[in-house]
């Protein structure tokens, strides 16, 4: 997984990306959160490297740049990549390795939360720029992506259709398919109750109807149990969290933060689900290994999570 940044960090949401890529074809004016925007930016930096020099573009080299860029344009989140088992930091990035033979699944949400206190403006496009680079460059179809957005014409983002969507592709999913889930909206830290966050707060997304009685947020409890816990094995899964304490929303054991003092991934020992996991299976790779992050993803960079 792939995430904007710290637990403890916010994320941005920016009016006008266009001053923070280079992108031939970001227009100005366009609303983008910068998470996304900067790792479209360094895709495109890379993206003639990736078709011809295979080492060109690392799991370091993109995180790094991902961090340099923001640090540049002013923005203190950190970018980071978790795993549910180490990956070699020097391998090139991909979103679908060759290994997955399968179909190519993928649910996109992008919420901004119209009308209400907090409106974002850039999370459709981030969606819809994530969309379009993922059928661009790794060939998903039309059928096989659920697109959420708040817009009036697609579904849209609640707690319950986004559940859905989530138990949907993890169901349909069987070894040698791959699954890449996107989010871009809010995120948030709420009190943990179960005693498995050393911090005391548990991380969570932020459906549309969040403020609606008897609905709240989408814990990391429970995105673990879905993309860890239930996942059937074999499958690869990539995810870009692009929002607010998105560093650990899924619990996983192993970690790379872009902030200059780490060389390969460690186990996140600061992360009481993930600790404990990692101890429990004595550090082997688990039964469903999966990968995951938050932030405008897009490119054929984004998280190698693999299964």
């Amino acid at each position: 997984m792939i995430s904007g940044c710290d637990d403890h960090q916010t994320s941005a949401d920016v009016s006008n990306i266009s001053g923070l890529t280079q992108l031939p074809d970001v227009p100005s004016g366009l609303a983008g959160g910068a998470c996304t925007a900067i790792l479209l930016d360094v895709l495109h930096d890379y993206e003639e490297k990736i078709q011809l020099d295979t080492e060109a573009c690392s799991f370091t080299d993109v995180l790094t740049s991902m961090r340099d860029k923001l640090r540049q344009k002013g923005f203190s989140q950190i970018p980071q990549l978790s795993s549910s088992k180490p990956i070699d930091m020097t391998t090139p990035f991909t979103i679908v390795p060759e290994s997955c033979t399968g179909i190519r699944r993928a649910v996109i949400i992008g919420i901004n939360y119209r009308g209400q206190r907090g409106e974002l403006k850039g999370c459709h496009n981030d969606a819809f720029n994530m969309y379009n680079y993922i059928q661009d460059w790794y060939g998903f179809q039309d059928e096989n992506v659920t697109v959420l957005v708040d817009d009036g014409d697609h579904t849209s983002p609640t707690k319950q259709n986004i559940v859905n969507a989530y138990h949907t592709v993890v169901r349909q999913s069987k070894s040698g398919d791959a699954i890449f889930l996107h989010y871009s909206g809010h995120g948030t830290k709420v009190k943990d109750l179960n005693g498995d966050e050393d911090d005391g707060y548990d991380e969570a997304l932020v459906p549309l109807d969040f403020n609606r009685r008897n609905v709240g947020v989408i814990l990391d409890d429970d995105l673990y149990d879905l993309f860890v816990k239930g996942l059937p094995s074999g499958v690869h899964v990539v995810a870009l969290m692009d929002c607010c304490h998105s560093g650990t929303v899924l619990d996983l054991p192993y970690i790379f933060k872009a902030d200059g003092t780490y060389s390969q991934m460690e186990v996140d020992r600061k992360n009481s689900t993930a600790s404990k996991l990692f101890d429990k299976l004595g550090g082997m790779i688990l039964n469903s290994a999966v990968g995951g992050a938050k932030m405008g993803l897009m490119g054929n960079v984004l998280k190698q999570f693999l299964r």
